[in-house]
């Protein structure tokens, strides 16, 4: 399963619980467009770290605004 995926995936089944209906996970879209709260946010990023083995947010400059950006982040993070 590729990054992509795994993170469409991840989001969907956190908004599913919080009962949040997502928009198309479209590159362009945006993180704030998404309907997640701050909750839901850190609830995403635990599970990709769970499910991936590693949180990119650590690194310097990291500020995706987009969902393509967020994928870009996990595709090319250094592993």
């Amino acid at each position: 399963m590729s990054v992509r995926a795994v993170i469409g995936d991840i989001f969907s089944q956190v908004a599913f619980d919080q009962q949040r209906t997502l928009p198309l996970l479209a590159d362009g879209v945006k993180l704030v467009d998404l309907g997640l709260d701050s909750l839901g946010f850190a609830l995403v990023v635990a599970h990709l770290e769970d499910t991936l083995g590693f949180d990119p947010f650590g690194a310097p400059d990291c500020s995706p605004v987009t969902f393509g950006d967020f994928v870009k982040l996990y595709e090319t993070y250094p592993r």
